[in-house]
């Protein structure tokens, strides 16, 4: 069992036993406030963390809200077991299929273009929360941003000048955006949205802090425009696979992140489709045969 780190007063990390390539060294679960505790993103369905974070919280009673950025299996399935334990309700912007864009609704509709990988399907919270809503902790507070792109209910949460921003953004790796329930468009605006927080650091859902919010955002909007230029390129000299772009662009990638290397292309792909730069013959699937127009 990992003991809490204190990062700043009011706030500690524990990190999740769950590492792997997508993860980094595991899931970080933070628990913030003085007279009232808050718990973001417990993480896995695991016995072990779900005993350090009581160990942590010491009175149980103190523990008031459980806020989960979004629905992936890494961050959210703890949260009924921490919530049977404790009382307290968990919240989140809805079920793993809220705030889904109109165009991945209707492409999920087809069932054409996979996707649902690590999806916590039974997720619900007991408590909504919209884009703007204000939690209180005892004394303290925290806003709720809407910050979809990863995945449509993504949450990130403000609280004295830093921001928890779940998978939007991490210091150590790109964020992967696997349609339908990932979509550039949204992933770009929300890059946007927390450049308007001005935020003094971000406490992302793993890895360390990211201490210049500002320069991080800024990268990762300009490492999407160069994927998105590096796939126009490709198929400006012919017709593509997804496959095939990969293999031309990622070619440095290590084998177990291919497939997530693939899911970020495809997405792109369907943006670019979105915007009439790119067709899919013969319609838009992952197997599909890209073209430039």
């Amino acid at each position: 069992m990992s003991d809490p780190v204190w990062l700043e007063p009011d706030l500690r990390l524990l990190r999740a036993p769950n590492p792997s390539p997508l993860t980094g060294e595991g899931t970080n679960t933070y628990i913030l406030g003085a007279d009232a505790l808050c718990v973001i993103d417990p993480g896995p369905d695991d016995p072990a963390h779900l005993a350090a974070i009581l160990s942590a919280l010491d009175d149980s009673r103190m523990l008031r809200a459980i806020l989960v950025t979004h629905a992936h299996l890494d961050h959210a399935p703890l949260a009924r077991g921490l919530a049977r334990a404790t009382g307290a309700p968990v919240m989140a912007f809805g079920d793993a299929l809220a705030g889904r864009s109109a165009r991945m609704r209707a492409l999920a509709e087809t069932g054409l273009i996979g996707g649902g990988e690590g999806v916590d399907l039974a997720f619900r919270p007991d408590q909504i929360l919209a884009d703007g809503a204000q939690i209180r902790i005892g004394a303290d507070s925290l806003r709720a941003i809407w910050t979809p792109g990863h995945f449509g209910n993504h949450l990130s949460f403000a609280w004295r000048g830093a921001v928890f921003s779940g998978d939007h953004v991490m210091g150590w790796s790109s964020t992967l955006v696997s349609p339908p329930d990932g979509d550039v468009s949204d992933y770009m605006r929300s890059l946007d949205r927390l450049t308007q927080e001005s935020a003094r650091i971000l406490y992302p859902g793993h890895g360390a802090p990211v201490t210049d919010p500002e320069g991080r955002l800024a990268a990762l909007r300009s490492h999407r425009l160069q994927r998105e230029s590096e796939i126009c390129d490709s198929l400006r000299s012919g017709p593509k696979t997804v496959l095939e772009l990969v293999q031309g662009i990622y070619t440095e990638t290590p084998p177990a992140l291919r497939r997530a290397a693939a899911r970020n292309v495809f997405a792109h792909l369907i943006d670019l489709v979105h915007r009439d730069q790119v067709s899919a013959t013969p319609e838009l699937h992952p197997e599909a045969v890209f073209s430039f127009l």
